[in-house]
């Protein structure tokens, strides 16, 4: 009777209480997907006020976390929770206005790039400074 109690005890000692998955719904309120906003792992969030009361605590941790700007993907390690449950926790944020989300810049289109012809000539209007 021991050992199978003893192989219980320690199939529970290796999962931690923060990846069981009816906490992860817990915290999203059942969501499994993140509405249709582009945030992606480098998108930096800015918090736009501070916490309130009564807030939920992950909400919360986010918007202390974000008083400078702070990727996705470092805010995800710092509260310990998978990339997609962040995701869904900063849409909500993000409905509330209580935070800002810069997205990394898009690059230009060869057609909106300066002229190499005139880049040129700037290259050799320095050189002759």
């Amino acid at each position: 009777m021991t050992a199978p109690t003893e192989a219980v005890s320690a199939v529970d000692d290796t999962v931690k209480p923060e990846d069981a998955p009816d906490r992860l719904y817990t915290i999203t309120g059942g969501r499994s997907r993140a509405p249709d906003c582009a945030l992606d792992l480098v998108t930096l969030i800015v918090s736009e006020t501070e916490p309130m009361p009564g807030m939920q605590s992950e909400h919360e941790r986010i918007l202390w976390l974000c008083q400078s700007p702070t990727a996705v993907v470092e805010i995800a390690a710092e509260l310990d929770l998978p990339v997609s449950v962040v995701k869904i926790l900063l849409a909500d944020l993000l409905d509330a206005g209580q935070v800002e989300a810069r997205h990394p810049s898009v690059p230009r289109a060869v057609d909106q790039l300066p002229d190499p012809a005139f880049l040129e000539k700037v290259l050799v209007g320095l050189r002759n400074l």
